[in-house]
């Protein structure tokens, strides 16, 4: 057994520490020099004798006797235990580590033992992993090692220097103790007492010397392999250097491909990053088209209404768009654009509904600035459809309503559409199953009827419902004067009869030359009346504009 670790070991009295286990004496022996060691520690010294690590004096095993005076002084010492923060009296330490830490664990390869004892055995005498001093501290060589690395460390160049000091103190001091051993000698013993002790001295020095000889071969050998490994580690290095030079070439060559495919790969990125684009904007247009109207008509469902609710009121998306819808085929291109929390002075407070016009493929050929009534519907899901409509006409001197030339107009129409204290209600008709429905209508029923010929004068932008009544049917011309209407009337029948003699024969009708000069009479004519009724729906459009405007303002 080997003597006891505690915490506050270091700060403890050196006379408490057994110099063979460097450890608390457990069972402490004195040696004929005064100095003391553990028990056990010197029982399991090989050799008839014992050599003190202090002093070197030697102390033959059968002389030491146990020390129970300094036993009882050691009673006193204050302990701190080496694994949990228990301190009191050395004397209770025993106790405390037998019934506290039955089964301690070595902190540096984690093995567990059925005792600190063997713990400690196991730290003084075998884990691998615990760092000791080098056995030739003394002499210089100070570096703590690993214990599984000491046969590295005994081959390192400082070790090797501390065993040629070492063998030198100790020849030196075998050569002293011969010497001092021979002067202290009595001189009434004679030269034969002188001569046999000149013999035994002679032949320890010569045992010693024998030894430090063996040594010193030994050592020799482990130069000659040290030697041989510093050849065979330099030819290995000229390999590595080798290896290494040729290594450094093919990272560099690894290095201009890898450039190289970085370049590639940041030309895929953005590739693919332009490609994502697309296929995003495609997808937008194919959402677009499914729910694609050319009547002039938008039914917008507008699904996971709490969500943009919230969206909108946190300020992520204060807005939402409809998808796109049309007049026509080759018409007007609109949308509609909802603020669910408000917008302007009805934030907080109502829905803002917007109508947007959007740049089309066809605006070059409608007829701006738009000027349709648009009526918004936001639909009532219950069985008594009190649906909540609302409508406006577009203020055509707003540039709004011009032709686009970006990609969506300034959204214009009613900003206190619906009151948000109604749609928030939690059994309001409006939103069932986290959906609701608005309808965006657009007003072409009041299109002002066009004179001959409407086919090539239309507006491309009317819906088909609007616009084959107007295909089948023209307008008679109005006029107060019965013989101004039957001139025409004759003049265009004439002007027919004309037409047909002519796409049969030129040269046998008279009235051949007449034709070209009633159809320029009919058109004149035409133009005048066209112009007089321009004039009066002009007329007639700003009075009803101005009375929407006072209508409006009156509502508001």
């Amino acid at each position: 057994m080997v003597g006891f670790d505690a915490t506050n070991r270091d700060t403890i009295n050196g006379s408490f520490i057994c110099r063979l286990c460097n450890l608390i004496l457990r069972e402490p022996c004195q040696l004929s020099c005064g100095h003391r060691q553990c028990k056990t520690c010197m029982e399991n010294a090989e050799g008839p004798a014992i050599q003190c690590t202090e002093c070197s004096e030697q102390t033959q095993k059968n002389e030491i006797m146990r020390d129970k005076g300094f036993k009882n002084d050691m009673k006193t010492l204050p302990i701190i235990c080496s694994f949990c923060p228990w301190n009191d009296l050395f004397k209770d330490y025993e106790e405390h580590l037998k019934i506290k830490h039955p089964n301690p664990i070595c902190e540096f390869c984690e093995e567990r033992f059925n005792s600190t004892i063997k713990l400690a055995e196991h730290k003084q005498k075998e884990c691998t992993k615990i760092t000791v001093p080098c056995p030739l501290k003394e002499f210089g060589c100070s570096e703590p090692v690993c214990r599984a690395q000491l046969p590295e460390h005994y081959l390192i160049e400082n070790h090797q220097k501390a065993i040629i000091k070492a063998i030198r103190i100790l020849e030196a001091k075998v050569l002293n103790e011969s010497h001092e051993r021979v002067l202290g000698m009595d001189v009434d013993n004679g030269q034969s007492a002188c001569s046999t002790m000149m013999t035994t001295t002679s032949e320890n020095i010569s045992s010693q010397m024998q030894e430090i000889y063996e040594t010193i071969n030994i050592l020799a050998g482990g130069i000659q392999t040290l030697n041989d490994d510093t050849q065979r580690l330099s030819s290995e290095s000229i390999k590595l250097q080798s290896s290494i030079e040729s290594l450094t070439q093919d990272i560099g060559s690894l290095k201009l491909s890898v450039q190289e495919q970085s370049s590639f790969l940041d030309g895929i990125k953005r590739r693919q990053e332009f490609l994502e684009e697309e296929i995003a904007s495609l997808k937008q247009k194919i959402d677009d088209l499914q729910y694609v109207s050319y009547d002039a008509t938008l039914i917008w469902k507008i699904v996971s209404f709490n969500e943009k609710m919230m969206d909108a009121q946190s300020e992520r998306q204060t807005s939402i768009y409809s998808p796109p819808f049309y007049s026509s085929p080759t018409g007007y291109k609109m949308r509609a654009r909802l603020y669910l929390n408000g917008d302007g002075n009805a934030r907080r407070t109502h829905m803002s509904l917007f109508f947007v016009l959007m740049r089309g493929r066809y605006d070059a050929i409608l007829s701006w600035p738009f000027n349709y009534k648009v009526t918004f519907c936001l639909h009532d899901q219950s069985p008594q459809q009190k649906h909540v409509i609302n409508s406006f006409r577009p203020d055509i001197r707003s540039s709004n309503f011009q032709r686009p030339r970006l990609e969506m107009n300034i959204a214009s129409g009613i900003p206190k559409f619906f009151s948000l204290a109604m749609i928030q209600q939690a059994d309001n008709p409006y939103v069932r199953d986290d959906t609701m429905f608005i309808k965006v209508m657009v007003d072409f029923s009041n299109v002002f009827d066009t004179l001959l010929p409407y086919v090539s004068g239309r507006n491309p932008g009317l819906p088909m419902h609007i616009e084959q009544p107007l295909l089948t049917q023209e307008t008679p011309i109005p006029t107060s004067n019965p013989f101004e209407a039957e001139t025409v009337e004759s003049l265009i029948s004439l002007t027919s009869s004309c037409n047909v003699a002519n796409m049969n024969d030129e040269s046998q009708h008279p009235n051949h030359h007449f034709y070209f000069s009633s159809t320029t009479l009919v058109v004149e004519i035409l133009e005048i009346r066209l112009v007089n009724l321009l004039s009066t729906f002009e007329i007639l459009i700003f009075e009803i504009l101005d009375k929407l405007v006072y209508d409006l303002a009156c509502f508001r």
